[in-house]
């Protein structure tokens, strides 16, 4: 069992070589990070004649926006009531319109571009894994319902049809949502935005920004970029400490474990619409199934610096919960990603001074987040209206503690999954 990104490996979409930034340039909108987030600002910038420069730190894909479970997930993570309570019936109803629309906006980018990141548009399942699990999907199916959202709560048989469980009591299907390769996808939005006129560099990290009047200065170890709006498109990968972004989030890890491709006709009783899915378990498991039948789990957590046997021991006991009849699963790799976390998963839109523009918190659905967000930024950038931001910009405190929670997160997921391998919880 390795550890590499399966995405990676399997990407459709080949890596694009971007040049690193060494000189001054000019530009009308720099965009620090070269994510979904990043990118899609980019792309619809340019798509609109305004000049955008993308400096990524590593490599396009290499961080989150590469290294996620691939759902294209409609609607925010928590049910649209508990936003309402957050952020207020107008602000909430909007999150969740606009969060049910992301989907749509991912899928017709694949289609304008030619995107070939192994998309599926069959929805996604959300799981229950006992009777607590069926009173909370319940709770989110009548509450989507009302607001007109395509979703149906599945009984134990329709949802052993979908996922291949015995044991699954009930699953909430959303036949808005979709998967994809993450890499991939990442990889032909940068494709798309170069096509349509801007400019990207990766292994560019800033390393110091400055304002004078309207304009900023951006500056790497080799070059600069003027211009005169600035986008922070880093969320979880956000590292400098001129940031204001770092202050409004706290991070948090998402591992995971693919097979090796299946290839017993038993396998291909899991997921054959292959949605991707997640569980109502405590600490969550996400499962699906790739385009070449391996099976991925994930959960929050890091797999970094665990034991090969204390990775395997987890990921058999999600195997043996969900399909006990597979025999001889080989694990082919593992890996780890970050995830921005706000203390009430909801994620924020910022401007953190005039002219420049922030957005971080996804709170793990950062696919049609930061494809909506960019396209918002875009949207704003050119006309100055805040229509299409998926959430009002606005202020807000700076999150407390945030180095205490993240190891408080990391070490209770630890503990439950090590939990859940030694058969103390399911």
């Amino acid at each position: 069992m390795e550890q590499k990104c399966l995405w990676e490996n399997t990407s459709s979409e080949p890596p694009l070589s971007f040049p690193r930034l060494q000189s001054s340039v000019e530009s009308d909108v720099v965009i620090i990070g070269g994510g979904i987030t990043g990118l899609s600002t980019a792309l619809h910038l340019a798509e609109n004649n305004i000049s955008a420069t993308v400096l990524e730190s590593g490599y396009i894909a290499s961080g989150g926006s590469g290294r996620n479970v691939g759902l294209v997930n409609a609607g925010a993570w928590i049910p649209p009531n508990d936003i309402l309570k957050i952020l207020g019936n107008d602000n909430g109803e909007r999150v969740t319109r606009m969060m049910g629309e992301a989907p749509a906006l991912v899928f017709s980018l694949i289609d304008k571009y030619g995107i070939a990141c192994d998309a599926t548009r069959s929805g996604t399942l959300h799981l229950a894994h006992n009777e607590n699990g069926i009173k909370d999907l319940q709770r989110r199916y009548e509450q989507l319902a009302s607001r007109g959202a395509p979703v149906e709560l599945l009984n134990r048989q329709q949802a052993q049809q979908l996922v291949g469980s015995e044991n699954v009591p009930a699953a909430l299907l959303d036949k808005r949502a979709g998967t994809l390769n993450p890499t991939a996808y990442t990889r032909g939005l940068a494709r798309a935005a170069k096509q349509n006129g801007a400019a990207i560099y990766e292994q560019s990290a800033v390393k110091g920004v400055s304002r004078s009047g309207t304009q900023w200065t951006i500056t790497t170890e080799e070059g600069s970029v003027k211009a005169s709006r600035v986008v922070l498109a880093t969320n979880a990968y956000t590292e400098e400490d001129w940031s204001t972004v770092k202050q409004n989030f706290f991070k948090a890890w998402y591992f995971q474990v693919a097979s090796s491709p299946l290839e017993s006709a038993e396998a291909q009783t899991i997921f054959p619409h292959r949605q991707g899915s997640w569980d109502t378990k405590t600490v969550l498991s996400s499962i699906r199934r790739d385009a070449q039948n391996r099976l991925l789990f994930g959960s929050m957590g890091s797999a970094q610096g665990k034991p090969a046997a204390w990775i395997r021991g987890w990921v058999n006991s999600q195997l043996r919960f969900y399909f006990p009849f597979l025999r001889k699963v080989q694990w082919e790799c593992f890996w780890t990603g970050t995830i921005g976390f706000t203390p009430n998963h909801t994620f924020r839109i910022f401007e953190p001074q005039p002219g420049m523009l922030a957005v971080t918190g996804y709170n793990g659905r950062g696919v049609t987040t930061g494809t909506a967000t960019g396209k918002g930024f875009a949207h704003y950038l050119a006309t100055g209206e805040q229509s299409l931001l998926p959430l009002p910009m606005q202020q807000y405190k700076p999150v407390s503690y945030s180095s205490l929670r993240s190891s408080a997160f990391e070490n209770g997921f630890t503990l439950y999954h090590t939990g859940q391998a030694l058969r103390i919880f399911a």
